[in-house]
């Protein structure tokens, strides 16, 4: 997704007094692997508008946080936090698969020259819809999505030794992140519940940025 995803939450915490970046990810697939240095040189370089000396907290979404360890081993700042937001966890060792088998045999038929359609694409109307707030909001979400090879899911991505030593908790929106939140719990990360659909933070960027509060205020 685009970083219009993360703007409404990002103005309530600007209102609050908190400084916030919102680096955008869209340009990672347009060559070809590895793409995971990409995703650490984006947040790497948009964070240089935050003083080095300052601690950050790092919120990863969905997809993204498979990609939080390696992204806090490159950053220059020291990371006071790390937040999983209905995200998708890395391994507790080793590298991570982006996609299981099952995700990649599900996807491969979608390929068209390699290329995968939108994400909302892959879905039907009955479970994109009620992710967005109003027809406005789905367009810009929409319209931003970058479309992305399918070697993007076939890519394994690296964690480093050591990364979690500072505190993680974990944002649950939707069902079907259930586990993933079960399985942040039993690594002792504090975990939350704000009901919603996988794009709350869209739907309810004042209670997403709530808990974000909370739990940076925990690190």
């Amino acid at each position: 997704m685009g970083p219009s995803t993360w703007h409404p939450v990002a103005e309530h915490l600007a209102a609050a007094g908190h400084q916030v970046r919102v680096p955008s990810l869209q340009h990672i697939g347009a060559s070809g692997p590895p793409f995971w240095p990409r995703v650490v040189a984006a947040v790497r370089d948009d964070l240089r508008q935050v003083p080095a000396d300052r601690p950050v907290t790092l919120v990863a979404h969905s997809n993204a946080g498979l990609f939080l360890p390696t992204i806090r081993s490159g950053l220059d700042h020291r990371v006071a936090g790390s937040i999983f937001v209905d995200a998708a966890l890395p391994a507790r060792t080793g590298p991570t698969p982006v996609a299981s088998p099952e995700v990649l045999a599900f996807l491969r038929p979608m390929a068209v020259n390699g290329r995968l359609p939108r994400w909302t694409d892959w879905w039907d109307e009955a479970d994109v819809a009620p992710m967005f707030p109003d027809p406005v909001t789905r367009r810009t979400v929409v319209e931003e999505q970058p479309t992305l090879p399918l070697s993007y899911y076939e890519q394994r991505v690296p964690v480093p030794d050591g990364w979690d030593d500072h505190p993680c908790s974990y944002v649950l929106f939707s069902p079907p992140y259930d586990g993933l939140a079960a399985e942040a719990r039993a690594r002792g990360w504090r975990v939350v519940q704000l009901p919603g659909e996988h794009l709350h933070q869209i739907v309810d960027p004042a209670g997403t940025a709530r808990h974000l509060v909370r739990l940076a205020g925990t690190a």
